[in-house]
């Protein structure tokens, strides 16, 4: 994955809350938990499942989600 964000956070998933159109996805980060609001279609697309290692990418706006 090349990006050019330079907020990348590695972490761990911790919990995945779908609704119908809206996930709420938890990210451990050294003891700490970053939350991100994406679609549903992106959790779907990416895999995500809870233990997954990923990238949680910050922009001034917004988190991001990379696997």
């Amino acid at each position: 994955m090349n990006i050019s964000a330079r907020n990348a956070l590695k972490g761990t998933v911790t919990d995945i809350a779908k609704g119908q159109i809206v996930a709420k996805v938890k990210v451990d980060v050294g003891g700490q938990t970053v939350c991100s609001i994406v679609s549903v279609e992106a959790v779907d697309d990416l895999g995500l499942k809870v233990g997954d290692e990923i990238s949680a990418i910050v922009k001034a706006t917004e988190v991001m989600l990379a696997k």
